[in-house]
């Protein structure tokens, strides 16, 4: 679907670890008067947490329409997920419908400080009724100027959610040192080479570095080469001797502490692939590694599509649907893989799609042009 006829609900799930701002920058988000100093029109927003009525929403309730909901000045609706985030989509998307809530025209679901966002990923994907109403716009992450190196140090899960961020958002950038703000933004752009850092102080973003990022429905040839970001990723040879990989043995030591689990790292195909060596080494790689498979992207040359590039993208074992561009958005035509792996090693990403396309094309005669 494109923008023009995508009638959908965008959702963004904010996320960050314990402390770094999660709710101030929604506050700011939900406030008309942010929205008046902007002079734009504030989006009617529904916000989902796991309990509203314990996180510090300075809005003034003015309306309880149900138990589990509330109405927040400004025509904003916030409610707390019952058992799934199912039902939760479901009773806000009939209370609209029947006009018993305001017509929202976007959804924040905030993550509590060490959530793992993949479920709810994976319940955007998976629900036909979820996914024929709503899309996820993107993933954005807060992380603390302050407090973030620490955070990344001790935590894996703060390293999770960086390395599963469309956007990252350095908060309390007033309160910490040059030096301790350059450390920080180093690692980040090590962890997540293609997610964008945004200063925030207070919790006054921009919008367009929270909403409309399309990060999961790349359609645009110019824009997908911007998400993909692959320039920024350390390259690995994709040349490796023809060889069937180990899949007992995908990881090596790593060293470092929590940084040191993650890999991000691109792989290049000079030759267009083969679909079905594409498609069979990305099914190995999920069924054998997929909870260490953080991201991938990529804009792939297929054999079978001469001049129509696709898009992939996959979160874990979350493969989302294959988009086909209408061209190229440069004069490289390089198929373009990049990973963002945990405890896995990229000798043995590369060997694997490797592997898989050279043995398909060896088997698979092809006519001359």
């Amino acid at each position: 679907m494109t923008d023009a006829v995508d009638v959908r609900i965008p959702i963004t799930l904010l996320t960050g670890f314990l402390g770094s701002g999660k709710t101030t920058v929604l506050n700011n988000l939900l406030k008309p008067s942010f929205w008046e100093r902007l002079l734009r029109a504030p989006p009617l927003t529904a916000v989902i947490m796991n309990e509203f009525g314990s996180i510090g929403l300075d809005h003034q309730l003015v309306d309880n329409t149900q138990g589990t909901m509330a109405l927040l000045s400004g025509g904003c609706v916030c409610c707390e997920i019952q058992g799934s985030l199912v039902p939760t989509l479901k009773n806000l998307w009939m209370g609209r419908r029947d006009g018993k809530i305001p017509p929202y025209e976007r959804i924040i679901i905030e993550t509590t400080g060490i959530a793992d966002p993949t479920p709810i990923l994976e319940t955007l994907l998976r629900s036909d009724w979820v996914a024929k109403r709503h899309y996820l716009d993107g993933v954005v992450t807060t992380v603390d100027a302050v407090f973030g190196n620490g955070q990344l140090d001790q935590h894996f899960e703060a390293v999770r959610q960086v390395a599963g961020a469309d956007r990252l958002l350095l908060t309390k950038t007033d309160l910490a040192d040059t030096a301790t703000i350059q450390t920080l933004e180093s690692r980040l752009a090590s962890i997540n080479p293609s997610a964008p850092i945004v200063h925030v102080q207070h919790g006054n973003v921009d919008p367009d570095h929270v909403f409309k990022l399309r990060a999961y429905h790349q359609s645009e040839p110019v824009k997908a080469k911007q998400w993909l970001a692959a320039e920024n990723f350390r390259v690995v040879s994709a040349s490796l001797p023809l060889k069937q990989p180990s899949i007992l043995n995908p990881s090596t030591p790593t060293h470092g502490g929590t940084d040191g689990r993650i890999r991000s790292f691109s792989l290049q195909f000079d030759q267009p692939l083969p679909w079905a060596g594409v498609a069979e080494a990305l099914d190995t790689l999920v069924e054998f590694c997929s909870a260490r498979l953080l991201r991938m992207k990529a804009i792939v040359n297929v054999q079978e599509y001469p001049g129509r590039p696709i898009v992939l993208h996959a979160v874990q074992h979350l493969f989302y649907p294959s988009v086909e561009l209408p061209a190229w958005p440069d004069d490289d035509h390089r198929s373009r893989f990049v990973f963002i792996t945990a405890d896995l090693d990229e000798d043995f990403v590369s060997n694997l799609l490797t592997s898989f396309t050279q043995t398909v094309n060896q088997q698979t005669p092809h006519s001359g042009e």
